[in-house]
């Protein structure tokens, strides 16, 4: 039992172990860093805040309707809001409101928010898309660089490997008196240098792998990898396109260039909106209202039992006769307030009507905006024209920068197999003892450095083909290696 407890242990801490040290491929750490990157995220959010600014112009064409509710207690002398008597009581009282209005014209502003709020959204996606392709560059750039670190470490690894074999050899042939004491002091240093060298490699590699892991948001440096075999240039061809076509492939894909141009339009619908103000505007509102009060009233009623009086309504103002007549006999009583709901129905009413604001004199203020407006067109025509001057010259570079590229890599691959031939051809005299180790380490220490060359060139090339083919449309995640 305590073997299998044992055994399950160990198994389990080696799922753990790989599963941490697992190395990535450049299509998983992009997907990464197209999930996790802040800047990618904060562009989202964007994207979610014009969303809003959408629902918000859509919103515009609906009615506004508002409601009020009121209650207060009167105490002392005060008008009773349903009689609207004066009297001296203690009484609540309430009231309510429904009020709704709609904008008829208002200048076509709100059908023009509701156009730019859709030319919004998609600058804001085309600024997503910019983003993640920036993002998705740098990822493979940071990748490069740590195949370049890792191939240049292999290399001094491999000739440091020669090194130690030949010092060896070198020991041998001084004990047999064949080779000066010097010769193996030589090999010794190179070796001490080369080793040196390790040092440096390693610590690049580890710098490079930091930055991609924080580049990536992952925070288990120690343990965090990258698959690095199997990464050779596949295709070139576009290197043999005329860059004119390049040129024309990239100002239709390329979200710089798409980001202008909404941009323009975004400022031409400003100019619209601004004009918009020069207009009259027509609204429709309805209202509806009611009061209840719990103040009780007074009320005159006809004496059923005796339903007239003889009273003096005047006197005679020769003879001072009293005139008198007969006026109904009524009664004074206090009743109280209505029911809730009646007094409701009885006491709400209605409004209704039109309203039309004409503009006449604003202190220039629409003049103004429908200026500024027009300048920041012309601004963002500006811009677009830039762009489009910038990526232009961003092709060229690009283009030039690869086809330099790949002469480059071309010459030093013809460099590293002549250092090569070389080197084998030192390494044999140096057996043999027809050089000295001098001789021989400097033809080592050329052959080491060409074969630096070539990783950096390489990198190089590939990554400068790879950014030529963003030009050209290809999606960053669909880059072949």
């Amino acid at each position: 039992m305590k073997k299998s407890v044992i055994l399950f242990l160990i198994l389990s801490a080696g799922f753990s172990a790989i599963a941490q040290n697992k190395a990535y491929t450049l299509s998983e750490c992009i997907a990464i860093a197209l999930e996790k990157n802040i800047s990618i995220k904060q562009g989202e959010l964007d994207l979610e805040a014009v969303e809003i600014d959408k629902l918000t112009a859509i919103g515009n064409f609906l009615p506004s309707v508002s409601a009020s509710l009121g209650a207060s207690q009167n105490t002392g002398l005060s008008f009773d809001p349903v009689t609207n008597n004066a009297q001296t009581t203690t009484f609540l009282s309430a009231t309510g409101r429904l009020n709704v209005g709609y904008t008829l014209f208002d200048g076509l502003r709100n059908i023009r928010q509701v156009q730019r709020a859709d030319l919004q959204k998609l600058a804001a996606q085309y600024q997503l898309d910019k983003i993640q392709d920036d993002v998705a560059l740098f990822v493979a750039n940071a990748y490069l660089d740590i195949l370049l670190s890792k191939a240049n470490l292999e290399a001094i690894q491999s000739q440091n490997t020669v090194t130690t074999e030949q010092i060896e050899r070198t020991q041998a042939l001084v004990d047999a008196g064949t080779l000066p004491r010097g010769d193996l002091l030589e090999i010794q240093a190179t070796n001490s240098s080369e080793q040196q060298q390790i040092v440096v490699a390693e610590n690049s590699v580890t710098v490079s792998l930091i930055s991609l892991a924080q580049l990536l948001l992952v925070e288990d440096y120690t343990n965090f990898d990258i698959v690095d075999e199997g990464y050779e240039l596949i295709g070139d061809e576009l290197l043999e396109k005329p860059v004119q076509q390049i040129i024309t492939v990239a100002e239709d894909s390329r979200n710089e260039v798409k980001i202008a141009e909404k941009n323009v339009e975004l400022a031409l619908k400003d100019v619209q909106i601004a004009r918009g103000s020069y207009y009259p505007t027509l609204s429709a509102f309805f209202g509806y209202d009611t009061r209840y009060t719990n103040a009780t009233s007074f009320e005159q009623n006809i004496d059923q039992d005796n339903p007239i009086e003889i009273r003096q309504i005047g006197t005679v103002q020769q003879t001072g006769q009293a005139v008198v007549a007969e006026v109904p006999n009524t009664i004074v009583r206090q009743v109280g307030a209505d029911p809730f709901i009646d007094q409701l129905y009885q006491n709400d009413g209605i409004g209704y009507g039109l309203q039309l604001n004409i503009p006449i004199l604003n202190g220039f203020a629409v003049r103004g905006n429908v200026k500024r407006a027009q300048i920041n067109a012309k601004r963002s025509e500006y811009r677009l024209e830039q762009a489009k001057l910038d990526l232009e010259s961003n092709v060229y570079q690009a283009y030039v920068d690869a086809r330099g590229a790949r002469k480059a890599y071309e010459a030093a691959k013809s460099a590293l197999d002549s250092q090569e031939l070389a080197y084998q051809y030192a390494t044999d005299r140096y057996d043999v003892g027809l050089t000295n180790a001098f001789d021989f380490s400097q033809s080592k220490f050329r052959y080491n450095n060409a074969q630096i060359e070539v990783n950096r060139s390489k990198y190089n090339y590939i990554f400068k083909v790879k950014l030529l083919e963003l030009y050209f449309g290809v999606n960053p995640t669909e880059l072949k290696f």
